[in-house]
């Protein structure tokens, strides 16, 4: 059985690269959300095994987003996803809860390498 994700991010690059690099794997995207509050708001339907979060976006960012989920589900797994890549915002997400960073752009082995750790 696949494993479903629900992908967090402004960019619709994002989602078609997402995808494209899932093909052919154990994960499915089931949800794409553009905004954090949307994310929020989504994630009770969905039920994901998986979260991939993005840091910068119009409104909340990923981090206050992510900091939310995990309060309302604390085994929720996220994955950061983003280019900003500095050690105060690997704190930051590490104290959250996320369970993984991911630089963008982004490579099949090391995705595929942090989502299994995430998930184990």
């Amino acid at each position: 059985m696949s494993k479903r994700i629900m992908v967090v991010d402004d960019s619709r690059l994002v989602k078609v690269q997402l995808g494209d690099v899932l093909k052919g794997t154990d994960y499915e995207i089931v949800a794409y959300c553009r905004s954090g509050e949307d994310a929020i708001a989504q994630y009770d339907q969905v039920k994901p095994d998986l979260v991939t979060m993005d840091i910068i976006m119009q409104g909340m960012d990923g981090l206050d987003a992510s900091e939310i989920i995990l309060k309302e589900h604390p085994d929720a797994k996220i994955v950061m996803i983003s280019s900003l890549a500095y050690e105060d915002t690997f704190e930051r997400a590490e104290a959250i809860g996320a369970k993984g960073f991911i630089d963008k752009p982004f490579h099949q082995d090391r995705l595929l390498e942090v989502f299994d750790k995430a998930l184990r």
